[in-house]
């Protein structure tokens, strides 16, 4: 079973981050500009969020509220659902759906290591099983 280790392994440990002070429209263009769908919130050195597209469409745009006015801790949520390194993807999947999250921060002991997205667990499955189906088929071919 692949754990969020292997994940970021493979997709590194890089975590972009935001003030509770910036405007969502930065945030907005950080997201926008690193191809992701969320930021962790970053106050002193300490994980006090995260703020997500969905938090923005939720909490922005359908409040009638502007991006430029508003600031990330405004709308970020501070209810954090974390994982860790050692934990399987399957079990941040389950949590994932349990708590209708998609992204879950990674902690080693109280240090923000890495974020998994739902996508990167998707990905992490989808690898296994092309794996698990290429060792099968070279094993009824009689490749060894």
């Amino acid at each position: 079973m692949a754990t969020v280790r292997d994940v970021l392994e493979q997709k590194g440990r890089e975590v972009y981050h935001i003030h509770p002070d910036a405007s969502v429209l930065t945030a907005l263009e950080m997201m926008a500009k690193h191809h992701i769908g969320a930021l962790v919130v970053i106050d002193d050195g300490n994980l006090t969020g995260i703020i997500t597209e969905r938090d923005y469409a939720r909490k922005i745009v359908l409040k009638g509220r502007t991006s430029p006015r508003t600031l990330v801790r405004e709308i970020m949520s501070t209810t954090i659902i974390c994982t860790r390194l050692d934990q399987t993807v399957e079990e941040c999947m389950a949590i994932m759906t349990a708590k209708s999250v998609r992204h879950l921060p990674v902690l080693e002991h109280t240090t923000l290591v890495g974020l998994v997205s739902i996508g990167d667990l998707v990905k992490s499955v989808i690898a296994d099983q092309k794996y698990i189906i290429e060792q099968l088929e070279h094993y009824i071919k009689g490749d060894r």
